[in-house]
């Protein structure tokens, strides 16, 4: 008795394009294995399809193949009984993936069959073994992408630029081999008229009108593939990105963290800081009242109302005041509200409520999700995708959903030390794409420290371990004062520092004192350790002390911990 035949056809994959212009290249290899695997098949009916199946220089981690769609379509189509591969990790590299390919393999009558590895999804142990397979596979791409990563991070603490678009006023190095921006004299009149514009007149709009009427245009890239980008008149926005770009006075920023770069600067240090604080200046102006239907309209204005108690299990109950033409919310113990006998509770400002306890909510979700421990029974196939939505879920929070966290937020207490908040099951669960049974109940309840901090008239709320946070204040005012100190030591009077800066003595004077810190207390100012009340108002108040052990008791330093 004859055996059916089988089509087999022979799927290729290379990551990059080195070495593909080659006569005999890595896809030419991996397909001369699969027809001689094939070949060794006859017997069972297995017969080479004509056609092959190559992506060559694209990644495992995304479906998106031209050749592997291909393939797919011919699989539906029924022209395909058998997919014969090199590796299982040239089909792809995600579990989340594997699980789909197979499933539509399943559903098309199709099977799969690793030359190298030796089994195939017909059997239930070989679906096992490629599970597990996948999971290293799976590892080690995250595992480079940790590595990549981290050789950023380190490279533009180095102030090295990592390629990408070069911004408007830098060209990329000539040297290729030199990781470097160099000045486009052009470009940088550009950048310099638009600084100077907004030093001016102090609106982004004005400044986008003048910049449009003097013909100003964005860069203008011309792709190795031909496309082109940029070369239009200024928006707002990209006004606003340009004159916040550290980039321009000599700078590399990576995420928060700003960096010495080695390049030239386009904009001088006096002119960045006048724009920087017209800037902050403006974007703490008021823009007018909203209606009533534009409020109602709006994102929910106190999204933890009815969720907070405090230790009495008194209810934190929302309330606003006006200060200076600006309303500020505040949760207030209900007590305090409809008085009592024993009015003293808490009061705290809503925003950085609201934000602290989505940032807490976020890092819980996201620690879990990462570990696999969101549901009682991890599921390898669905890990990545409930990952995702855990990752979205994360940012949506951090971003200031408000709607989101009166949704996934059921109930919470605060106390003097910690916080104590609990998740709503079913909001949780459509967020993850899962059924609220499958959600280990521990992930429904996060208990994390909580402490208020302040700093001069400001309120910080810390839920959770503290993380390093640089105040751009007192690192600008740091950065300027060496600088001052370095003129001063060099013969060049206060008077004249002044008047070049636009300051007046006395300001340089309280200022420049901040280059006289020690260098434990400056470390710890440019890493974000300082105390929380350590502000650039409360050095300059009163002559910094030269005793460096004086200073570290002064400001809340003590053999580098932070003073009770």
């Amino acid at each position: 008795m004859t055996k059916s035949r089988i089509r087999c056809a022979i799927y290729t994959r290379k990551s990059s394009d080195e070495g593909l212009d080659q006569d005999f290249n890595s896809l030419d290899a991996q397909a001369e294995a699969c027809a001689a695997y094939i070949a060794s098949q006859r017997h069972e009916g297995w017969v080479a399809g004509k056609t092959r199946y190559d992506d060559g220089g694209i990644s495992g981690g995304t479906l998106d193949r031209p050749d592997l769609q291909r393939l797919l379509a011919d699989i539906d189509a029924g022209l395909v009984q058998m997919v014969v591969v090199y590796k299982i990790d040239r089909l792809t590299r995600s579990l989340a993936d594997f699980a789909k390919l197979v499933e539509r393999f399943d559903a098309a009558g199709c099977s799969f069959v690793s030359v190298t590895q030796a089994f195939n999804t017909t059997s239930s142990m070989g679906r096992l073994t490629l599970n597990v397979l996948l999971s290293f596979a799976q590892f080690e791409r995250e595992v480079t992408a940790e590595r990549i990563r981290d050789k950023i991070a380190a490279s533009k603490k180095k102030g090295l630029w990592m390629g990408g678009v070069p911004p408007l006023g830098y060209d990329p190095h000539p040297d290729p081999k030199t990781r470097g921006l160099v000045i486009n004299a052009v470009e940088a009149e550009t950048v310099r008229t638009i600084f100077a514009l907004y030093d001016d007149l102090g609106c982004l709009n004005a400044v986008m009108r003048r910049a449009n009427d003097l013909g100003l245009r964005s860069k203008l890239h011309r792709f190795r593939s031909g496309r082109v980008q940029g070369g239009n008149p200024f928006s707002r926005g990209q006004i606003y990105a340009l004159l916040r770009n550290p980039i321009y006075v000599g700078k590399i920023r990576h995420k928060i963290q700003i960096w010495d770069g080695q390049h030239e600067p386009i904009v001088c240090e006096a002119v960045w800081d006048r724009v920087q604080e017209k800037l902050a200046a403006a974007s703490a102006r008021p823009r007018g009242r909203k209606t009533t239907t534009q409020r109602i309209g709006s994102k929910c204005a106190a999204p933890l109302t009815g969720k907070l108690h405090d230790e009495t299990g008194d209810r934190l109950t929302p309330t606003h005041t006006r200060r200076h033409g600006r309303q500020i919310r505040y949760y207030v113990s209900n007590r305090l509200v409809s008085g009592g006998t024993y009015p003293r509770g808490w009061r705290l400002p809503a925003n950085a409520l609201e934000q602290a306890v989505a940032n807490a909510i976020a890092r819980h979700i996201g620690k879990l999700a990462r570990d696999h421990r969101i549901c009682v029974r991890p599921d390898l196939q669905r890990g990545d995708a409930i990952l995702t939505k855990a990752q979205h879920l994360t940012c949506r929070l951090s971003e200031g959903a408000n709607g989101l966290l009166q949704k996934i937020l059921d109930e919470g207490q605060i106390e003097k030390r910690n916080i104590v908040l609990k998740l709503n099951a079913d909001a949780l669960a459509e967020a993850l794409g899962v059924q609220p049974n499958e959600i280990d109940r521990a992930v429904l309840t996060i208990e994390v420290p909580f402490e208020l901090r302040r700093r001069g008239v400001e309120v910080r709320i810390v839920i959770g371990d503290r993380e390093p946070q640089p105040d751009r204040t007192l690192l600008r005012a740091l950065s300027r004062a060496h600088v001052w100190a370095a003129e001063l030591r060099n013969g060049r009077p206060l008077g004249e520092i002044a008047v070049a800066t636009g300051h007046a003595e006395s300001y340089i004077r309280t200022r420049s004192q901040l280059a006289f810190l020690s260098p434990e207390i400056q470390s710890a100012i440019l890493e974000g350790r300082q105390p929380t009340n350590l502000t650039l108002e409360r050095i300059i108040r009163k002559p910094v002390p030269l005793d460096w052990d004086a200073q570290a008791r002064l400001f809340g330093f003590k053999s580098g911990q932070w003073l009770p």
